[in-house]
């Protein structure tokens, strides 16, 4: 019968693609590693990995199993977590934010979290939108703040906040009218899949330009500098500006209500048992909102 160590293994083989870098990651020989890999198959009557003299990868049936084992084994650490103490919510939470969250949120999000249950670990990542998704999705994040709307079966979602978006520009250069004539015209973003970078695109395609240079950056400081030195122009929300940025050389346009509002939801997985650490974490933005 398969155990949680067999979970485990499985797992790390999925993530390593290889037998010999799972036993060392799970503290094991690899003979070990390729018998409970084929004792876990013959369980389940199917066949897990296509393997290959260079690397192992997930089968069809692979794939589906990694999600019913990273669920099995997050529910038997939840349980052993919520069991421990019944006085204190403790355990751990993974969350995901996008970059301004992260940037910007993250400090405030782990003082309010920390005052009201400080047994509870939380560890962020910060990634794209559709990332986040499908990490909540594959039982990777127990949670994460994202753009509205999220309609996908499995998840549920609670409204966090409305934010306004603007586009920036170099405050000691031509206006934006100006600037949308300019060739080539600049903008200054983060990579694919990040919503401000979306509606800057849809913005600009709105007012008929079709052909700009793109200059991708990781940070919200790098977007900031860039468009101060004239570098492009970018959107971002009033808020940021306002409250981090207030003396740069950068002035702010409005945008369309349909382009300029963003809406933030909490998503996580809809289940009929949650960890006390992830219900307190809804709870306490239920509570906020």
């Amino acid at each position: 019968m398969m155990n949680i160590n067999d979970l485990q293994i499985f797992e790390s083989v999925a993530l390593s693609g290889s037998f010999t870098k799972a036993a060392l990651a799970t503290f094991t020989v690899q003979s070990n590693v390729t018998a409970r890999i084929k004792s876990l198959e013959k369980e389940l009557g199917v066949q897990l990995f296509l393997r290959s003299s260079r690397k192992v990868a997930l089968t069809q049936q692979g794939a589906q199993f990694i999600q019913y084992a990273r669920q099995i084994q997050k529910l038997v650490r939840e349980a052993k977590s919520d069991l421990a103490s019944n006085e204190f919510v403790n355990g751990s939470l993974r969350v995901g934010c996008i970059e301004t969250t992260m940037a910007l949120k993250v400090p405030e999000i782990l003082r309010h979290f920390e005052v009201h249950f400080p047994k509870v670990e939380l560890e962020f990542r910060s990634e794209m939108r559709n990332a986040l998704i499908r990490h909540v999705l594959s039982y990777e994040l127990d949670a994460a703040f994202v753009s509205a709307p999220v309609n996908m079966d499995g998840l549920d979602q609670i409204s966090i906040k409305e934010e306004q978006l603007v586009i920036i520009i170099p405050k000691n250069g031509p206006g934006l009218s100006a600037i949308l004539k300019s060739e080539p015209l600049k903008i200054v973003v983060f990579g694919e899949g990040c919503v401000f970078r979306e509606r800057l695109e849809a913005y600009l395609t709105s007012k008929g330009v079709i052909q700009y240079k793109t200059i991708v950056l990781n940070s919200i400081e790098g977007i900031i500098n860039f468009v101060e030195a004239g570098m492009g122009i970018s959107l971002l929300p009033i808020e940021v500006i306002s409250e981090y940025y207030p003396t740069r050389a950068i002035s702010s346009h409005g945008l369309s209500r349909e382009l300029a509002t963003m809406n933030t939801v909490l998503i996580f997985r809809k289940e009929q048992i949650r960890s006390r650490a992830l219900d307190a974490f809804i709870r306490l933005y239920q509570f906020k909102g």
